[in-house]
Parts: C-alpha cells; structure tokens; sequence
C-alpha cells in the first residue's frame, strides 16, 4: 500500500480557484471509479492550506493520476500561482488500521 500526504500554502486570492481545480481532479477521478484510488484534499482552519491525502494499493494505481488532465493541469496552475509555502510531500508508512483499506 502507498500513502501520500500533501501539503501547500496558497495565497488567499487563489483559494478559491484552487478548490474549483481540485473539484475537477475529483470529478475525473469519481469518474473513474478505480476502487485502488482513495484521495481527498482539506482545507486547514486558516482558510488556505491544502492537504491532499491519498492512498493505494501499488504504484501502478498511484500512477493513474498523475496521468489525469484535470491533476496536470491542476499542477501547473498551482505552480504558476506561486504558493505561500509549496506543496510538500511525505510519504507516510501504516503502522496499523482498525479497517482494511483494499479488499
């Protein structure tokens, strides 16, 4: 299984089109309906950190969407509007679960 934890600053003028970018990710991966694909973004108490969350069962699946137009182009417009702090990311190792992630 892969866990991923993202993390970014935006600046408060882009909050909103960056919810908008990522509401598309989310569309072209309901879309999808890949059971592997587990990915959810947050928005921290000060209104604009994002935290994306997302898990899988390999890489191959992790690969999927990185592939998405809707992420790359989310990327990029996240680059292009240069981020208080930008993204990082951490890959995060389960220690234990009290559910099964994939069945």
């Amino acid at each position: 299984m892969k866990a991923v934890k993202v993390q970014y600053t935006v600046k408060e003028s882009y909050v909103a089109t960056n919810k908008k970018n990522i509401e598309k990710v989310m569309a072209d991966l309901r879309a999808l309906n890949n059971p592997g694909i587990k990915y959810s973004a947050f928005l921290l108490g000060d209104g604009k950190t994002f935290v994306h969350f997302a898990m899988y069962p390999d890489d191959a699946t992790m690969s999927i969407v990185g592939e998405l137009d809707a992420f790359k182009k989310f990327r990029q417009a996240l680059k292009e509007s240069q981020p208080e702090v930008p993204p990082n990311a951490e890959d995060l190792n389960l220690v234990a679960s009290a559910y099964d992630f994939f069945a």
